[in-house]
């Protein structure tokens, strides 16, 4: 009979082999009946069946992740789907074909605002008979009229009879037409306006769980910004058919006219089509007969042709004489954006000995979005002028582009980021899956930089920051009033350094930074996020606003807030040349050291100490000073140099045990 531990660890092996093999319930169900058809004991039977409903629910617990892990991978390939160059027809059809496959339900439909204030149903997916193109949505009631008011998902497990919001007869129709039961409704936001609302439904009563109203939610958010974009791209069509038209009848459709808008037309084309910057830059270069850079609103180049920017008859044309009280870090490509930008338009710059360069702003409505700039030797024709404002355009729809492919995936990839921070009990490998569907190689080095801007607009960070990760393949995620971002590189300092110098100039504030790393697997990305956020913490009470820091350049502190507090490297970059040196040269460098400061700093009684004369110290010391810089008696340095020495000695007595000198 089976009242003992073994014949119980038997039924709990099996158990597990079950979850192993993840089996269907009615397996376990089969254990229990097992263990009753054994003899079991009550007791022995209970704890049999306490097993069997802990197995279950690890079960359904795994069900649970592996069904958000496929809602997910679903959502990376609709954000890739919605960046198409869709019309509005064909993304709104691909937009609700997309939200009922994601939930499995009977029916998803969408409707958008027009310039009336009437909203009217736009696409429909599943079988509709009284939801049709052109339905006119009353906004006096539905679901609908709730999730607008909130801004926030609203559903219903059954429609028809739920009295808790208000019923629209019009729309109550419709859903009984349908025999529809439970139904969502999620708002379609972007930025401060609604577009729209996004519908799935089902036919029969339905209770939505939080993970599938957080992924309707990602979706609306990744529709809004196609919808947007699409909607920026007709504009765009439309005012280069214009310009076409108004090009053509000024110039009496002549061939310069015909050449301008065929070539517009090219790069408007090639920027619809996904490609690269670089590629169309190349194309626009070639048409204009010049070199050609791309300059966003930080002063970072984006791309450039060969050639660029020395042009000017071999001589880097980056510097210019500042003249009487200049700045002498001024450039010229620096002044010429910068005036191209305060003009509003085309700016020509001439010394009339190098060349000529001549720069045009991009803009996308009444937002900058950055300078192109055209190299030559020869001051550009009135033809050539004509198609570098086109050019400007061309590059304005690639960029607005690049942004909404960045902000389209910022959802999902925020959310691997917030899995990799917080969620200890998700597998590395399914991690690293899910980050190489989205082009981050998490098995590679990368480091963590955290930054809290110190003033300006949370919204404008936060923006920035997507198109920065995604531009180097990184991830962001938003934590309160922080940023964080993992980032490609094995240099957390240079990391740290490069987002605050960029980041403050977009935010017109200063920016405090906290790096850490490298990690170089996803359960390492965890901790190295702790040290960086000790690393800020450590900023923020020394006083050090506006600067940043990594645990190596915190020196002892860093070494404190280590998560792997890493002696050897602190005691190498403390005193490393000096033990590298003893090494090579069998000198006792080290032994001077410790004697010096043993003594109070004082060369005769170190001399003493050391039973040398005091010149031999001062050789001594001033070859440190070579090895160390001329700083290392300055009172920080000299606290790490003295640490450092003690931990060296430390660890080498606890390896010998033998209590002798320490010698490199």
């Amino acid at each position: 009979m089976p009242t003992g531990g073994e014949p119980l660890d038997r039924y709990a092996l099996a158990m597990l082999e079950l979850l192993a093999k993840e089996a269907p319930a009615e397996h376990f169900e089969e254990l229990v009946r097992q263990a009753a058809a054994d003899g079991a004991g009550e007791d022995a039977l209970a704890q049999v069946v306490a097993a069997k409903n802990r197995s279950l629910e690890v079960r359904q617990l795994f069900a649970r992740r592996q069904q958000r892990e496929a809602g997910l991978s679903a959502l990376v390939d609709t954000a890739r789907d919605l960046t198409h160059p869709y019309n509005l027809d064909t993304l709104l059809t691909v937009i609700t074909r997309r939200a009922r496959l994601l939930m499995g339900l009977d029916m998803s439909w969408v409707s958008l605002h027009g310039d009336d204030g009437a909203s009217h149903v736009r696409a429909a997916d599943g079988h509709a008979s009284a939801i049709t193109v052109g339905f006119r949505v009353p906004i006096g009631g539905g679901v609908g009229r709730q999730a607008q008011q909130r801004s926030a998902p609203f559903w219903t497990p059954d429609y028809l009879a739920d009295d808790s919001f208000v019923h629209s007869e019009a729309i109550d129709h419709v859903v009984r037409s349908e025999g529809l039961r439970a139904i969502m409704a999620v708002p379609l936001r972007h930025e401060h306006s609604t577009l729209g609302v996004l519908y799935v439904a089902d036919r029969d009563i339905r209770h939505f769980l939080p993970n599938e109203i957080s992924l309707m939610t990602s979706l609306a958010d990744l529709a809004a910004v196609a919808i947007e974009r699409t909607r920026l791209l007709e504009r765009t069509r439309t005012e280069v058919a214009a310009l076409a038209g108004d090009v053509s009848q000024a110039q009496d459709s002549s061939a310069t006219a015909r050449r301008l808008h065929s070539i517009h037309r090219g790069l408007i084309d090639l920027a619809l089509g996904g490609g690269e910057l670089s590629v169309l830059v190349e194309r626009a270069a070639l048409e204009l007969g010049g070199a050609l850079l791309v300059r966003d609103t930080v002063g970072k180049d984006l791309a450039s042709t060969e050639g660029f920017p020395a042009v000017f008859s071999g001589r880097d044309a980056t510097r210019v004489d500042p003249g009487p009280g200049g700045d002498p870090a001024d450039t010229v490509i620096d002044r010429i954006c910068l005036d191209s930008q305060a003009a509003g338009g085309p700016v020509r710059y001439d010394d009339g000995v190098d060349g000529v360069l001549s720069a045009c702003p991009v803009t996308g409505g009444a937002e900058s979005l950055g300078t192109l700039v055209l190299g030559g030797g020869m001051p550009p024709s009135e033809e050539q002028e004509q198609l570098l404002g086109l050019v400007a355009q061309a590059v304005a729809v690639q960029l607005l582009m690049q942004r909404s492919t960045a902000v389209a995936e910022g959802q999902v990839r925020d959310e691997l980021l917030h899995d990799l921070l917080h969620v200890s009990q998700l597998p590395p490998g399914q991690l690293a899956a899910r980050g190489r569907r989205l082009a981050v190689d998490l098995g590679a080095p990368h480091v963590i930089v955290v930054v809290r801007p110190e003033g300006g607009s949370q919204s404008r960070a936060n923006a920035w920051a997507s198109s920065y990760a995604h531009r180097l393949s990184g991830l962001k995620y938003v934590d309160g009033g922080h940023i964080v971002l993992l980032l490609p590189g094995a240099d957390p300092a240079g990391a740290a350094r490069a987002v605050q110098r960029e980041l403050s100039v977009v935010l017109g504030h200063p920016v405090t930074g906290g790096a850490a790393g490298p990690a170089h697997a996803p359960d390492e990305v965890r901790h190295v996020y702790r040290e960086a956020q000790r690393c800020l913490d450590a900023l923020t009470v020394l006083d050090g606003i506006g600067s940043t820091a990594s645990p190596r350049e915190l020196g002892f502190l860093g070494l404190l807030l280590s998560e792997k507090q890493d002696v050897t490297r602190f005691v190498g970059s403390a005193i490393g040349p000096v033990l590298d040196y003893d090494h090579q040269q069998s000198t006792e460098l080290l032994r001077t050291l410790e004697s010096y400061f043993a003594s109070g700093s004082s060369p005769t009684r170190a001399a003493e100490l050391l039973h040398v004369h005091p010149n031999t110290v001062s050789r001594r010391l001033e070859r440190i000073t070579d090895l160390l810089g001329p700083a290392w008696q300055e009172p920080a340095q000299a606290l790490e140099v003295q640490l450092a020495l003690r931990l060296h000695r430390t660890r080498h007595l606890l390896a010998d045990g033998d209590g002798g000198v320490v010698r490199p």
